[in-house]
């Protein structure tokens, strides 16, 4: 019986993961509570910026397995926060992921507004996974490999489905890459 339960739970799992780019389930991150985890799996390196009132300094992701993480932050200015990624430092190809603090939500999204559809970003895919302990109160975006029309993130600036509402100590892992 305890086979069978043990049996029936991987494969529940197993279906879960197939829902991922490839690769990402193996070295999807884990991020702390109350942040953001961003993990390059590329074999290029990737440039952030954490933009707000003011633009940070650029981060680099090294190729195959770089991160940058960040703690939920405020805008000075009231606004939210973009994280900026792109495989160029010049800021071309530009893969956002952003987010605002509201009380005990944490709100966030993935936007692939500024960024073309022959992008590495899109070639490869890219998902966003909460932590586990908020994996019943947080959804997932996943952005397949090859899927310049992916549903989870802005594609337009009308596209206000792509929003996501999360408890402020959610941790989200964003993987990019295979």
């Amino acid at each position: 019986m305890m086979f069978t339960k043990s049996f029936g739970i991987a494969a529940v799992f197993a279906t879960l993961a197939s829902a991922l780019p490839g690769g990402m389930v193996r070295r999807q991150a884990t991020a702390d509570s109350g942040s953001v985890l961003i993990t390059n799996t590329l074999n290029q390196d990737i440039y952030a910026w954490s933009v707000s009132q003011d633009v940070g300094p650029m981060q680099i992701l090294t190729a195959n397995g770089g991160t940058y993480s960040e703690k939920w932050q405020t805008n000075p200015n009231g606004g939210g926060i973009s994280i900026k990624l792109a495989t160029d430092p010049n800021q071309s190809d530009v893969l956002q992921f952003e987010y605002t603090q509201a009380t005990d939500t944490i709100f966030w999204d993935l936007s692939c507004i500024n960024m073309g559809t022959g992008s590495e970003f899109t070639k490869y895919g890219f998902a966003v996974v909460p932590s586990t302990d908020a994996s019943d109160s947080c959804p997932q975006a996943i952005c397949k490999a090859g899927d310049a029309n992916c549903a989870s993130a802005y594609l337009q600036p009308t596209d206000d489905h792509a929003t996501h509402g999360c408890p402020i100590n959610t941790g989200l892992g964003l993987t990019i890459g295979q």
